[in-house]
């Protein structure tokens, strides 16, 4: 893993990027070095695993920097005779061999990770691409200038603003000399056609797949195993064993008084003792907690409670392994997403979809936080489990061999059996990384000591910054807004609200009761707002949305959305769709949230809200414009064991309408109203008149 930085269109270039290398400086010791011409400059930080070449790399007058690892560039080497001398010149020379114009083509042939930019001088040209899944970090900026690095940070330090990470799936066309970008969109993984072959065949393939994920991530400089005594962990140390690979085992966790021990640490000793691995635990009492608090959370650049929670045993781990030197660090990282592991796969209609929609999201959630954590120690990260061939294949299983009643990653777990696994860890029912470790209690206990209510308002009082700029898909109802409001205790910086206008009261997609009021709740936020008006047919809305996050993207400088989705896949799947076009991230809070606790923790966290629409059996005029308060969950609790309604209107039961909560600065005081009715089971709260209130 190495560094790259480079800037165009600045006088200031060189600068910029000797800076950015000094920021970036773990991300590579084995030499640093940069190209400036008259259009900018480009730099790169080397951390050599085979062979020390150090770039910027030429080619015919052109230039490459890169951080890559491409495992089949001595194949694509011979098929193009380009004789190439690693991987990085391989990804120059093949570029200069095709063309820019194939540059699609051309990501598409590399099995491996990587992040580049390609330069070309002659043709005021430069291209920017990340590998599909984005274990590679890329930032960029522009403006009237663009920049990138591979951490954030080094083009923050340097006053460039309104950065954001390039998504896996776009490639940036730059012209240099006219100042603009083009994106290319790249075709991601498909769950069709299934595989219909019999499971002992899927077994058999399932396994060649992941031995030759590991074995092609095997290098000779010494490699160390992030280990938990999970399936997933456990798997890559059998594997590596049987391979004949010198390693060690790596884990951490919290060890106070008082606390029982951590789960991952008991597991991790189990397993390291039953299959003769070299384990190296790391015990962190709770006041050593916080100071490895302090320097992960700049690290990362968030104060997410769940990344912060997941990047302290990972980041206490390396630390160990870098004393050790090591160069090479495997994870199990992926896993979860392509044998179906979460809780939330459980839940789903379409387990592989879901599996889909986790892995678009892992560059935001996983990988950044990561590979940082890996490159401050100067080591690299393996992940096998997301193979591009393995990836492939394993969204295909059918979702019958990946989950039951009792069990997820089923698939895996008899591949497990199969080679030898002792079934007390392949079939180890594994908390998250923040749990197994204990380091989330650590959190919850130093939250206590440290007088917050809130973990995340502890953690936020480390860093001054926001997490990201978002803007919040807003509905005027319950679901938009607490999940707003839940974003922003995790320091996420709400830029505006997007409001989406529908014709067709009946949309599937849309919300509209009331729809008018979300300006008036734009104010009571002191948030600006911006509607787009959709006729509500079936299809075409989902354009009219696109047109709605551009206009967000290039006026508010957003880096991702918030949804209020809890489950339906509908709405969810077309709006990641259109998010992932326009190159935002996307972020569901409430996704799966269990629907009784979410409308206590709404009612509890002071929300006032009515509902302006009934449309279900059990439900009555009565509800209509009702402030809702605990007594009325414990009726609609009772409904929904009598009748089985959703008890957060998820089946189109009801719809809300929120007057009041912790984001407003004002309340909104409903002056004129009427209940329109339709039906026995059907009743409409129309607002005539409303305005604002100071509280």
């Amino acid at each position: 893993m190495c560094g790259i930085i480079g800037i165009f269109n600045n006088k200031n270039a060189k600068k910029i990027v000797a800076k950015g290398l000094k920021v970036m400086e773990n991300r590579g010791k084995d030499g640093s070095d940069s190209h400036s011409d008259y259009n900018g400059c480009i730099g790169h930080n080397l951390h050599a695993i085979v062979d020390v070449v150090k770039q910027p790399l030429e080619f015919e007058g052109k230039y490459l920097v890169t951080n890559c690892e491409i495992y089949n560039w001595k194949e694509l080497d011979e098929k193009y005779k380009l004789k190439a001398k690693n991987d990085a010149e391989l990804i120059l020379k093949l570029i200069c061999n095709k063309g820019i114009e194939k540059i699609n083509e051309i990501v598409d042939e590399l099995d491996g990770v990587y992040a580049f930019c390609f330069y070309d001088p002659n043709e005021n040209k430069a291209i920017l691409a990340r590998d599909l899944i984005g274990v590679k970090p890329l930032w960029f900026s522009f403006s009237h200038f663009l920049g990138f690095a591979s951490e954030k940070k080094a083009l923050l330090k340097n006053k460039i603003f309104d950065v954001i990470e390039l998504n896996p799936r776009r490639i940036i066309e730059y012209d240099i000399e006219k100042n603009n970008l083009k994106y290319l969109e790249r075709d991601f993984f498909e769950i069709k056609p299934e595989n219909k072959k019999s499971v002992d065949k899927i077994k058999k393939e399932l396994f060649d797949l992941i031995e030759n994920a590991i074995k092609k991530r095997i290098t000779n400089k010494k490699a160390g195993i992030l280990f938990s005594g999970g399936i997933d962990s456990v798997f890559i140390a059998y594997m590596l064993k049987k391979l004949g690979v010198n390693f060690t085992c790596y884990t951490a966790g919290l060890e106070e008084k008082g606390l029982d021990k951590a789960e991952d640490v008991t597991y991790a000793e189990k397993a390291a003792e039953m299959f003769g691995f070299k384990l190296k635990v790391v015990k962190i009492d709770l006041k050593k907690t916080e100071k490895y608090i302090k320097k992960i959370i700049p690290l990362i650049e968030t104060t997410n409670v769940v990344k912060v929670g997941v990047a302290l045993p990972f980041f206490i781990a390396c630390e160990q392994a870098k004393k050790d030197g090591v160069k090479v660090m495997f994870s199990g990282l992926g896993s979860e997403e392509i044998f179906a592991g979460y809780e939330r796969h459980e839940k789903s209609s379409n387990v592989n979809q879901e599996c889909i929609s986790g892995l678009l999201k892992m560059y935001e959630r996983d990988l950044y936080r990561d590979d940082v954590v890996t490159m401050a120690n100067t080591m690299e990260l393996r992940v096998p489990f997301l193979d591009k061939s393995l990836v492939n294949y394993a969204l295909k299983i059918p979702e019958k061999h990946k989950l039951d009643e009792e069990h997820k990653k089923i698939i895996l777990r008899k591949v497990a059996d199969d080679i030898g696994i002792d079934k007390s860890f392949s079939w180890r029912r594994k908390k998250a990384a923040q749990y197994g470790s204990k380091f989330d209690r650590a959190i919850q206990k130093l939250t206590k000591q440290k007088g917050f209510k809130y973990k995340a308002d502890y953690l936020n009082s480390f860093s001054k910054e926001w997490n990201l700029n978002l803007g919040i898909m807003w509905s005027s109802g319950k679901d938009s807004c607490y999940a707003a409001y839940l974003m922003q205790k995790h320091n996420y910086n709400i830029k505006c609200l997007l409001t989406m206008k529908s014709a067709n009261k009946y949309s599937y997609m849309f919300h509209t009761p009331n729809i008018d009021l979300a300006e008036l709740q734009a104010k009571a936020m002191e948030v600006p707002i911006i509607v787009e008006k959709t006729v509500g047919e079936k299809e075409d809305e989902l354009k009219d949305m696109k047109k709605l996050l551009i206009k967000a993207k290039k006026e508010y400088k957003i880096d991702g959305i918030v949804t209020g989705a809890l489950f339906s896949h509908y709405q969810r799947e077309r709006i990641e769709k259109v998010a992932d076009e326009v190159g935002l991230k996307i972020f569901s809070p409430l996704w799966h949230k269990n629907q009784e606790e979410e409308m206590r923790e709404i009612v509890n966290s002071d929300f006032k809200m009515v509902l302006s629409s009934i449309a279900g059996e059990g439900l009555d005029e009565s509800w209509v414009g009702k402030v809702i308060s605990e007594k009325d969950i414990d009726r609609l609790v009772e409904l929904n064991n009598k009748i089985g309604i959703n008890v957060a209107g998820e089946g189109g039961e009801f719809e809300s309408l929120v007057l009041d909560c912790p984001l407003f600065t004002k309340e909104i005081v409903v002056s004129k109203s009427k209940i329109v009715k339709e039906g026995k089971y059907n009743a409409f709260y129309v607002i005539e008149k409303a305005q604002l209130k100071e509280k």
